[in-house]
């Protein structure tokens, strides 16, 4: 077991443990840490806590110092040159002609690197905008291209639900989603519906699937449920299934007289092909 704090370096990024050392730390304050890319500004999102070797990337690095009004400072005005950068990268773009879109500008705490975030259909040969920009900004230069579901991450918007996407507030890493998640939910498998703003599938088909898994491999599940587009007898009468409610364990159906019921498995008996 090792005594590790949780780090943060972007509003929904991927959480770092890092050893707190002497330094005693509360959610949301500011910290200096040195990684892999230098020397950068991240927020505490995890409180002290013991946890398995096995969940920690080692070395495990130790916290520098908290952030002071100083370091706080500088994170501003790097954020100010970020959107400067942004810019400029786009005119230079633009004047090599590159079939590629800029979506972000990062800098690290110590200015020691510029990471530029594109999209583009295929691969880019942007060795001449690397040099372009190095001659502009005398430090180390990246150009990172990323995916669709990166880019709404980093751009953010509001999702079909209303709401801010989850990858863009709270999603630190994104969970595979596969179309049998939206077939088990008994969702609309077109394609417009079941797709978030990035073009790929909502991540939000994985918070349940769970549920609906377990409700089909429950023991205690003995009574199957009727599928839908069948027939079956209820206490009212005889129709046809419209949809299914896994979790309620029920059926709505459509009576032969045109009314609408919704009934418990239980209390429904499904006709076979023979009998229709």
């Amino acid at each position: 077991m090792q005594t590790v704090v949780g780090i943060r370096f972007k509003k929904a990024g991927k959480i770092y443990y890092f050893a707190p050392g002497k330094n005693k730390l509360k959610n949301g304050e500011g910290v200096i840490v040195e990684t892999v890319r230098g020397v950068e500004y991240g927020t505490v999102v995890i409180e002290e806590r013991s946890i398995p070797d096995s969940e920690i990337v080692q070395p495990l690095k130790m916290i520098v110092r908290k952030a002071t009004e100083a370091d706080l400072k500088k994170v501003e005005e790097n954020r100010q040159k970020e959107k400067e950068t942004f810019a400029i990268c786009e005119g230079k773009i633009a004047a090599h002609k590159l079939p590629m879109k800029l979506i972000g500008v990062e800098y690290t705490f110590d200015v020691n690197k510029i990471i530029f975030y594109f999209t583009a259909d295929g691969r880019v040969d942007f060795r001449e905008l690397v040099k372009d920009l190095a001659a502009v900004f005398h430090t180390r230069i990246e150009l990172r291209q990323i995916g669709v579901r990166d880019e709404a991450k980093i751009m953010g918007g509001i999702g079909y639900c209303g709401r801010p996407l989850c990858c863009a507030t709270f999603l630190g890493e994104f969970d595979p989603v596969s179309i049998r998640m939206a077939k088990d939910q008994n969702l609309s498998l077109n394609p417009t519906k079941i797709s978030g703003i990035c073009g790929r599938l909502m991540c939000c088909l994985k918070y349940e699937n769970d549920m609906y898994c377990n409700a089909k491999c429950c023991k205690h599940n003995i009574v199957e449920p009727p599928k839908r587009g069948s027939r079956v007898v209820s206490v009212d009468g005889e129709g046809k299934v419209i949809s299914v409610n896994e979790q309620k364990r029920t059926a709505t159906i459509l009576l032969d007289d045109k009314h609408t019921i919704v009934a418990s498995w239980d209390d429904v008996i499904e006709k076979d092909a023979d009998d229709v």
